[in-house]
């Protein structure tokens, strides 16, 4: 499932939201422990990327950064998210649910400016769910 929709802010009426989830068989415990080992960060946010407690700055290889925001274990994890130095905060929420025995992850990439690639991060945030999914086997 993905979901582009326009959002009314104080900052920028054109800001878009994009929201991708899977379902996967495997537990909430088991999809969080992977979450948070170097695996399953780079998974998400890129090669070299690092998920630490609130507060903490990730840096990934392809020059993306950020912040944890907020960090509840089995339930979600914030952060901020910049393209690069000059580009501006975007916010990025995973999610995880239990759907039965499985669970459904969903990223949430909120405040991204209109003239953003929205599709592109689409398929970025694709990607990185995709490479979860495979690594939890």
């Amino acid at each position: 499932m993905n979901e582009q929709s326009q959002g009314d802010t104080l900052v920028n009426p054109v800001d878009t939201t994009v929201k991708v989830s899977r379902s996967v068989s495997q537990p909430v415990k088991d999809i969080w422990k992977l979450l948070v080992t170097a695996e399953g960060a780079e998974a998400l946010l890129g090669h070299g990327g690092e998920l630490g407690d609130k507060g903490d700055s990730w840096h990934a290889a392809d020059g993306t950064f950020g912040v944890i925001r907020s960090y509840h274990p089995l339930e979600q994890i914030r952060f901020s998210w910049h393209a690069a130095e000059e580009a501006p905060k975007t916010i990025v929420e995973v999610d995880l649910a239990a759907d039965g025995a499985g669970t459904v992850l969903e990223i949430t990439h909120q405040g991204i400016p209109g003239y953003y690639d929205a599709a592109a991060l689409t398929r970025r945030w694709e990607g990185a769910l995709d490479r979860l999914v495979s690594a939890a086997g």
